[in-house]
């Protein structure tokens, strides 16, 4: 199936020019191992951060600091740190980089009860700018209507995803902010399956879901 829904060009060029938190980063790749056109996007944004950075003026520095960075690349690629290709794996839901944080495909997974129907995986990050959680809905199950607070990324794994006119199959990304307000669902016959990631706390409407959403960390 075609993907429709791509990542935005701000979230793109950040995640090219390495500023963007690492758990929207974890998302953005992970989009990119489904996507041959948002790739093609991201080689275009590495070019053109690649070309800017070879039209600025040459800054000399000293042998020390030469000499440390290079130490520090040498030791990335001995270690295993430096930056490599997605694996493949054939029939896998779960695509690398996620595969790699979680420790294997769906099968694999230790799923932790969120509330009724609902299932989610935390997954650790160093850096805390942002919480990305894998969350698996019950077919037809209905989310409670919120807002948001921040920026919430969610990309489609398995199933569908409901939300408003849109439906979003596997691949596919949305996007919401502060003047969202939505009561996603998922779609009917399989599970939806997909990676969340949010920079702030959501908005509930319901008394009921704000008194658990302590207990939710959501």
């Amino acid at each position: 199936m075609t993907i429709r829904f791509h990542i935005s060009n701000e979230i793109l060029l950040s995640y090219s020019a390495g500023t963007l938190d690492e758990a929207s980063s974890l998302l953005v790749a992970t989009h990119l191992a489904l996507c041959p056109h948002c790739r093609a996007r991201n080689d275009a944004a590495d070019s053109l951060g690649g070309f800017l950075l070879d039209s600025l003026e040459a800054t000399s520095i000293s042998p020390a600091m030469r000499d440390t960075v290079l130490s520090r690349i040498r030791n990335e690629i001995s270690t295993g740190e430096a930056k490599s290709p997605p694996r493949v794996f054939a029939n896998a839901i779960i695509p690398d980089p996620l595969r790699s944080y979680l420790g294997g495909d769906i099968d694999d997974l230790r799923w932790n009860r969120l509330a009724p129907r609902v299932q989610q995986i935390l997954i650790a990050t160093a850096d805390q700018r942002s919480k990305a959680r894998l969350l698996r809905f019950q077919s037809s199950l209905t989310v409670p209507s919120h807002g948001h607070n921040g920026r919430e990324l969610t990309l489609v794994l398995a199933g569908s995803l409901c939300d408003r006119d849109t439906v979003l199959y596997r691949g596919d990304v949305a996007e919401t902010d502060e003047d969202t307000e939505h009561q996603p669902f998922a779609g009917p016959g399989e599970d939806c399956i997909c990676l969340a990631v949010t920079d702030a706390p959501l908005r509930f409407k319901s008394i009921f879901a704000r008194l658990l959403q302590p207990l939710f960390g959501i």
